[in-house]
Order: C-alpha cells, then structure tokens, then sequence
C-alpha cells in the first residue's frame, strides 16, 4: 500500500519489525512535497517511534484479524475479554492495551486486532460514553464557558469537564485524547 493510504489501527511491517499506527498527520508545508507523519508502537512493547514518509512511499501492510470481543474484568494478568461469536475467553496484557481502558467499561463490546492468533491491539470507537464518580460541585447558574474543572469517570479516565457537569451525569468524551464532547441526554 502506499503510505498515504495509512490509518490509525493498521499494521506495517517495516524493517522486519510489526507496528501498528496509532496516528497519522498529512504534512503540506510551505516549501517541498507533502509527507505523512506517523506515529507508531511496536506490538513486542519496544515503545512508539515516529517515521517520515513521502506520500508515494510504499509500505507494506499485514492483515489483522478483528474479532469482536466483550471487555470482563480486570486483574493482575491483565484484561479478561470474551468472543461474542464463540465466548473463547483471552487475557490481553497492560503493554498491549495502554491506556484503552480508560475507555472501557466493564461488559462493553469493542474489536480486538489480533495478528497469527497473537492480540496486538484494540480498535476503540472515536468517542466513548463515560459516567462521571467525582467532581467538584456545580455552580449554581453556570452557564457553558471556557472554564473546566478536573472530573473522574467510572473507568478510571480523569478529563476536565464544564462547571455545570455533576457527579453521576453520563458524558461523551474522545478516546483519542480524553478530551470532553458533550453531555449525554437522558431517556425520560
């Protein structure tokens, strides 16, 4: 494939190394060609790197297979999914999943990425629902400005929220940087 073709949640072989991209940046500056920026982590846990490419790099992609999993539980091992389709159980280890289940609440359905059987990472929607456990309290008529004040949600995330956010309220934040969306409305 060619790299411009590149997408967070692929996998490259470069340099005999596996990598899966978790972020790609299309570069047009002021002088000289376009390039894309990738950033990228090793699926042995080696870290991320950064690498150039010209547009017209080729690269060379490998198949994952994506399984859709439901998220159990956590423990010392690590986290405990279950297959939907079989309900074959897999315990995915902190270096492969990072900071994804900040993004996970307990029996929430996502896609596992795995490569020759091996889970190397999950596929997380661009915005997850989240419930907020502890804030500071509201302020009586707040209104929304640019102020935000630090919250934590149910799966551990800490984010900072507008002041009219209270304890228990579900909002949508980003699981790319953690960052407040919305509030969620409620069904009644």
């Amino acid at each position: 494939m060619k790299a411009n073709e590149m997408r967070p949640g692929m996998a490259v072989n470069l340099d005999g190394r596996l990598l899966v991209i978790i972020k790609t940046d299309h570069v047009k500056p002021g002088k000289g060609p376009a390039y894309i920026q990738a950033k990228m982590r090793d699926v042995t846990g080696a870290g991320t790197m950064e690498k150039r490419f010209n547009s017209t790099d080729s690269i060379d992609g490998v198949n994952l297979d994506r399984r859709e999993m439901e998220y159990l539980y956590s423990d010392g091992d690590g986290a405990t999914f279950m297959a939907t389709d079989d309900y074959e159980q897999l315990i995915i280890t902190e270096d492969v999943l990072g900071d994804a289940l900040l993004y996970l609440a307990p029996n929430a359905t996502t896609t596992v990425l795995c490569h020759d059987g091996k889970p190397i990472t999950l596929e997380l929607p661009a915005s997850v629902e989240v419930t907020i456990t502890d804030t500071t309290p509201g302020i009586k008529g707040a209104t929304v400005t640019n102020q935000l004040k630090e919250a934590e949600c149910d799966t551990g995330l800490k984010t900072r929220v507008p002041p009219f956010i209270e304890i228990g309220e579900k909002v949508k934040v980003s699981t790319e940087d953690g960052s407040y969306m919305s509030r969620v409305k409620s069904d009644g």
